[in-house]
């Protein structure tokens, strides 16, 4: 399903998780690793040695992609490195574009709890920039990764982004024979007391069960042996995160909306909400322009 992985790699603490995780994802789908550092050109990094102007940032990078190198060597993945000199979000998502990469996996540092966000950080640039599906994995040192996944979270609110989405993820569940859990939330604080009436509530009902529907038809349409159903009462972020620690998901797929560059802002979006804070990696699929 995957032939290249590109997995931009800063040598961070907690960074070697993501490339253990990264590597059981190649290992299994005879992928090749594409590891990137980018020498940050918004930061000043050129000093002189020895009478030679050098970037102490490339050559950071050099030894970090280097040691890299030789883990996914004795894990037995196959990898090419590279440093490139950028700002680390567009260069990431530009090489990834460039180099047709099918897979960009990058680390979090999402902290516990909604309101603490990760506003500028490159994972969540990455996120809103990318055309190419990115599955972010968070940096926990109370939290474990589970690889095959054998649970897969899908919510969805049965838009095109959403749909789009799931036919990527649901391919990945049918690879993986994994156990699809479809989500779709009756959003009943959207409705407020005032306005509610049975005809709004029923015809919310029935737009979530559409939703639902709509993808585990698809599933079996792409051979998931097991789909489970869920249509909850709530806001969609608490509703995810409940149905993530019930059913032992190991793994969230979703959609992103939204334009190409700059203007493509998923700032308190379910899906931005969802990647900053879940306990579990979570892949983010663009909708086509």
């Amino acid at each position: 399903m995957y032939d290249t992985i590109l997995l931009p790699f800063d040598g961070s603490e907690g960074a070697a998780t993501v490339l253990h995780h990264a590597s059981e994802i190649a290992h299994w789908a005879d992928a090749t690793i594409q590891v990137l550092y980018v020498a940050d050109t918004t930061r000043d990094s050129v000093t002189v040695v020895d009478g030679e102007t050098v970037d102490v940032l490339e050559r950071k990078g050099e030894d970090i992609v280097e040691e890299s190198a030789k883990t996914l060597h004795t894990l037995g993945v196959p990898c090419d490195t590279d440093v490139v000199q950028g700002n680390p979000a567009p260069t990431i998502v530009d090489y990834a574009e460039r180099y047709d990469q099918d897979l960009v996996v990058m680390p979090t540092h999402g902290r516990e709890g909604l309101s603490r966000y990760l506003n500028g950080s490159v994972s969540e640039k990455v996120v809103r920039l990318s055309s190419a599906p990115v599955l972010t994995v968070r940096m926990q040192p109370d939290e474990t990764l589970e690889f095959p996944y054998e649970n897969i979270l899908i919510p969805t609110d049965g838009s095109a982004a959403a749909v789009h989405a799931s036919e990527h993820v649901l391919s990945l569940a049918a690879s993986l024979d994994a156990t699809v859990h479809v989500l779709s939330v009756v959003e009943e604080a959207a409705l407020g007391p005032d306005i509610r009436s049975t005809i709004a509530d029923k015809d919310s009902e029935e737009a979530a069960t559409d939703a639902v529907e709509t993808v585990a038809s698809e599933a079996e349409t792409r051979g998931v042996a097991n789909t489970v159903r869920h249509i909850e009462h709530g806001t969609p972020v608490e509703e995810i995160f409940d149905c993530i620690e019930s059913n032992d998901i190991h793994a969230v797929g979703m959609g992103t909306t939204g334009k190409r560059g700059t203007s493509r802002i998923l700032l308190g979006s379910v899906a931005e909400k969802t990647v900053r804070s879940a306990p579990v990696p979570v892949m983010t699929v663009a909708e086509p322009e």
